[in-house]
């Protein structure tokens, strides 16, 4: 969640060198009441949190489907969904990977 003018500010700071890619949005959902759908999202999928230890950590093991439904069923804004990110160096890293295979079983 972010209250800035350009969400996208936030998601450039996340992917920052902590990350091994930049973060692809998936979807972009605005809301009046962007804490009460944060908490409402975080309350249904707390059971697929990836760190148990430590539930400061957002990070979550949930389909894009299974968003999209708790947020329709459960808001009344404005929702863009993305079904395929670009995932630009993702993809690059992937061939590359695939290409050193294939070159090393020779």
């Amino acid at each position: 969640m972010t209250r800035r003018l350009d969400p996208m500010d936030r998601v450039y700071e996340l992917g920052d060198a902590s990350m091994p890619f930049p973060l692809d949005v998936h979807a972009m959902i605005y809301s009046e009441d962007a804490p009460r759908l944060e908490a409402l999202l975080h309350r249904f999928f707390d059971s697929r949190r990836v760190n148990l230890a430590n539930t400061k950590k957002e990070f979550f093991r949930v389909k894009l489907d299974d968003i999209r439904g708790v947020v329709e069923k459960n808001h009344a804004g404005e929702v863009t969904f993305t079904l395929l990110a670009e995932a630009a160096e993702y993809r690059r890293s992937e061939t590359l990977r695939n290409s050193n295979r294939a070159e090393s079983s020779f």
